[in-house]
């Protein structure tokens, strides 16, 4: 999964209706590339993540999970951030203890009007699967064969 090879991470994004779905639909809406190995899921709320959810994405062939979080702006939870650092350790530890590298889940604030730096996130983020290579995973294997 070397960028010499041309093959980029799997990267299961998720993001939510009212704050992070706007500016990833503008990436989109303004032609700005990111990877086509980008999938989202679009959820009501980040608190509402479960982290065995990540796992299990990480365990089945993706390479890396991100959460495009609502930050302070969630119009469900008044502390949606501390539920969702929560949930983000908690994976860590989870991803830890079955075995794959905790730096395959990445978290950060996405906006309805970040576009440029979603784009900037997934490329960084791309970049650091890179370097630490297959998740492991279902996919993972079969990309080797």
């Amino acid at each position: 999964m070397t960028s010499a090879e041309g093959l980029s991470p799997k990267i299961l994004v998720f993001s939510t209706h009212n704050i992070s779905d706007p500016g990833i639909d503008l990436a989109g809406s303004s032609h700005l590339h990111y990877s086509p190995t980008v999938m989202v899921i679009s959820l009501p709320c980040t608190s509402g993540i479960r982290p065995d959810w990540i796992v299990y994405a990480i365990e089945k062939g993706f390479d890396g999970v991100f959460i495009a979080s609502d930050g302070e702006e969630c119009a469900y939870l008044p502390d949606c951030a501390e539920h969702s650092a929560k949930i983000m350790s908690d994976a860590q530890v989870m991803l830890q203890e079955r075995g794959h590298e905790p730096r395959r889940v990445k978290m950060a604030a996405v906006c309805s009007v970040c576009a440029e730096p979603f784009v900037n996130y997934m490329a960084e983020f791309s970049k650091a699967l890179i370097e630490l290579g297959p998740s492991g995973g279902a996919s993972a294997k079969e990309r080797a064969a």
